[in-house]
């Protein structure tokens, strides 16, 4: 009989362990609450530092009540001055508005096959705002148009005063034509490199 209370003894003990709870589950330790806590705390705090720092500028129409008012020729210039993808436009003589097209890559057609590329930077001469307000919605067509008719040349075709007077010429037709009714004065190559 004494056999039979110490093999009870044992079973006893190891019974009244996994029944404490009440359901025989273990609570998790303290230490891996507190490190999940810091988890989401770090996790949570840094997306939302993100979002506040990432988030975009209101503009200053969006500042000013979004109240739209049409500006100055001046103050309507995209980018900065070290911007080269930004159009501009400034005010010239005699009332007109010059117009600095963003510059313009493409590869030229060779007789040779080598690799030729055109570089231009075109300024439209513009009679009016009206005229310049026409060319922003169509600029996708006029780069479409820049880029289907300037690879089509070869650099004989733009060799000497000819070949840039003609250049211009084809250019204010083509822009003309896409902008209509509006229209440009002039086109002015401020620069055409060849490479």
């Amino acid at each position: 009989m004494a056999e039979a209370k110490v093999k009870e003894a044992p079973a006893d003990e190891a019974g009244a362990d996994d029944g404490e709870g009440g359901g025989g589950k273990k609570k998790p330790p303290l230490k891996l609450i507190i490190i999940a806590v810091a988890a989401v705390l770090v996790l949570g705090g840094g997306g939302t530092a993100a979002f506040l720092l990432l988030k975009p500028k209101p503009d200053a129409a969006a500042e000013k009540g979004h109240e739209k008012k049409k500006k100055p020729a001046k103050e309507e210039k995209k980018g900065g001055k070290d911007d080269k993808a930004a159009a501009q436009v400034r005010e010239g003589p005699d009332g007109v508005l010059f117009y600095t097209l963003p510059d313009i890559v493409v590869n030229m057609q060779t007789a040779d096959g080598r690799p030729t590329f055109l570089k231009l930077k075109l300024t439209l001469e513009m009679p009016d705002q009206d005229a310049v307000d026409a060319l922003e919605p169509n600029m996708p067509r006029l780069q479409d148009m820049f880029q289907t008719f300037l690879r089509e040349l070869r650099p004989e075709d733009l060799s000497g005063s000819q070949g840039s007077y003609q250049l211009r010429m084809e250019i204010l037709r083509r822009v003309n034509l896409v902008i209509a009714p509006a229209k440009a004065n002039a086109v002015l190559i401020e620069e055409m490199l060849i490479n």
